[in-house]
């Protein structure tokens, strides 16, 4: 018997074939997403009943999917975030979990940063009224007279800051357990959420799914926001209530927000409606550099493990896994 993988994906090896030339070296079967589309659950499940091994999007892998895929070993996160994972089922069913975060870092703090300045600038308005033919300067501000917010200091949160910094902007951050020694380094004043929401002039958020308490913005933490505040999320989109977002915007006490993710994906709701609030399809990490790293060591991750694992799993071995 040969290992069995499925790529959940919805595009894999669009931008460099490495990632397809490792499954096939491996000599193990493998099976690619035929939809184009991100899978739920009853898809998942049928494309995937024989796999051992998965090299995962943000489909889902709650309790039902994972008890209905019985041979399942190893699931190969391709990116960073894994709060579409049942951890606590795949420890209780002896899967593996990989993921890939320090290649997400570079492209999603880019993001952030160019969000900034496109709502800084009015650089969306301003294409706007030219496609509509219309000459009509809209004034700026500089980012080195702001003070920008960011909302969790990790590898993504970190690197946001470091590039505000040498932009000259202003960085207050704020996290449950702030690292202090790289602030003072970087010169991020460290501060509560309270103070943050109530000082800044820009809102970046950068937290994650490991925080030990939930976290949203609501309609209670808008109302504290300076008015005329940008907002910016490129982490996840239950981070924000939608509904207070759309209500701030359109009374102006958020001046302008710029969105990667949301709540439901696609998305089609209402921020659409807005010109003030800026929107992408969930983007962060798609360039092509990071896309390519990204599946390649999602790739390189779920062989190692299952070339590890041959003798307990298969009767066959595995070809070498590097390319």
């Amino acid at each position: 018997m040969r290992p069995n993988i499925f790529v959940a994906l919805s595009r894999f090896g669009e931008f460099g074939d490495g990632p397809l030339r490792l499954l096939k070296k491996s000599g193990a079967e493998f099976y690619l997403n035929p939809t184009g589309k991100r899978l739920v659950a009853d898809q998942l499940v049928e494309m995937a009943k024989e796999s051992h091994g998965i090299i995962a999007g943000v489909e889902p892998y709650d309790t039902f999917v994972l008890a209905n895929l019985p041979n399942l070993r190893c699931i190969s996160r391709c990116g960073v975030g894994t709060d579409n994972i049942d951890l606590g089922q795949t420890q209780k069913r002896g899967i593996q979990v990989f993921n890939t975060p320090e290649v997400v870092v570079a492209p999603t703090a880019e993001l952030a940063i160019g969000f900034i300045f496109d709502l800084l600038r009015n650089i969306s308005v301003h294409n706007d009224l030219m496609h509509q033919r219309h000459w009509e300067k809209i004034g700026g501000q500089l980012l080195s007279t702001r003070t920008v917010g960011v909302i969790g200091l990790g590898r993504i949160g970190k690197r946001v800051a470091e590039l505000l910094g040498g932009l000259g902007a202003q960085v207050l951050g704020c996290d449950l357990k702030p690292d202090r020694s790289w602030a003072r380094k970087f010169r991020v004043k460290v501060v509560s959420l309270a103070q943050l929401l109530k000082k800044v002039d820009v809102i970046t958020i950068h937290v994650n799914d490991s925080c030990e308490r939930p976290f949203k913005l609501n309609a209670v933490d808008i109302a504290a926001m300076k008015k005329g505040v940008y907002l910016v999320n490129v982490a996840r989109g239950h981070y924000v209530d939608e509904d207070a977002l759309y209500d701030a915007l359109v009374s102006g006490h958020i001046r302008g927000a710029a969105l990667d993710v949301f709540v439901g994906e696609p998305y089609d709701g209402k921020l659409c409606e807005l010109k003030n609030c800026i929107l992408s399809p969930h983007v962060a990490t798609l360039t092509v550099e990071s896309r390519r790293q990204m599946e390649m060591e999602a790739t390189q991750n779920l062989l190692a493990f299952l070339k590890k694992a041959k003798g307990k799993i298969f009767s066959t071995s595995l070809g070498t896994v590097h390319g």
